[in-house]
């Protein structure tokens, strides 16, 4: 049996492992106006974040559509593929999971299981690799979902967040609650586990970052533990270096920039880490 690997855009995989495991991305859109682009296709990283806050209309996003999937689905089985895991963004956060679910009811010609992977960005991205790395030993669809679930309980999202202002215009936050965390000097923390997001308030940036290094340090011994931000490497790079202690040894770790599609809601300057917690003997 080949298992092919399905994931979208938010799961900021490095390109290199994207093609070491023949992952297929199907891409999410950002929406500017009347403009809409591929994301991590159509608009790169760099155009978009220097371009974001100057726009006047906030940026939205919107899940692909399920014809884009069927596509998606349909190739692999054209390449010998006899099922398929389709990996995506927490429903919490998207809609895209449903989108998948509706593709997979409409696919007669290969088995699809949609998988909800309860996180974002590249702590999803993780959960993605775990599934290809297994699928290429040969394990079984069965065995595969039993695997995401169980890593999916350890896997955990933590970000500071420079500004307010990119949650605002998203709608997630009323102006009243914008105007206050503003005058206070506000910066969020947000944390993301098994599909429920949370969020933290600190008074300053220093209070921020190191907080998202004290949530780290306290999952204990880790599996796996990465750096994403959002346009801020130089400040990514420090990150890494005050955590250098906390990233398991031997193991692969990347430092990516969180994608367009959600680089949208949080602005730039977000720093942050990837997790996943040691399996507990």
């Amino acid at each position: 049996m080949r298992i092919g690997i399905v994931t979208d855009s938010a799961c900021d995989l490095p390109e290199s492992v994207v093609n070491e495991f023949g992952i297929r991305i199907v891409p999410l859109y950002v929406n500017v106006g009347d403009d809409s682009w591929l994301d991590g296709v159509e608009i790169s990283h760099k155009e978009f974040y220097e371009r974001l806050p100057a726009w006047s209309t906030p940026p939205t996003t919107s899940a692909p559509s399920p014809g884009r999937f069927v596509e998606t689905y349909e190739q692999l089985a054209d390449e010998g593929a006899t099922c398929i895991i389709s990996i995506h963004i927490s429903a919490s956060l998207s809609n895209t999971v449903n989108v998948a679910r509706l593709a997979a009811q409409g696919t007669d010609t290969i088995p699809v299981t949609v998988i909800d992977a309860g996180q974002l960005t590249l702590t999803m991205g993780l959960l993605v690799i775990e599934a290809a790395k297994a699928a290429a030993t040969g394990a079984s669809r069965e065995e595969i979902i039993q695997l995401l679930e169980e890593i999916g309980h350890r896997s955990y999202t933590f970000a500071a967040l420079n500004t307010l202002e990119f949650i605002r215009r998203s709608g997630r936050m009323s102006r009243f609650a914008y105007g206050l965390g503003t005058w206070l000097k506000i910066k969020p923390v947000l944390k993301m586990h098994q599909g429920n997001p949370a969020m933290e308030k600190l008074r300053t940036s220093q209070h921020a970052q190191q907080r998202v290094l004290d949530l780290v340090t306290n999952l204990g011994p880790l599996q796996h533990l990465s750096v994403v931000h959002t346009h801020a490497p130089q400040a990514a790079e420090e990150l890494r270096h005050r955590a250098a202690n906390l990233f398991p040894a031997q193991q692969p770790s990347y430092t990516v920039e969180v994608t367009p599609v959600i680089g949208c809601h949080l602005g730039p300057g977000v720093l942050g880490f990837a997790a996943i917690a040691a399996r507990k003997e």
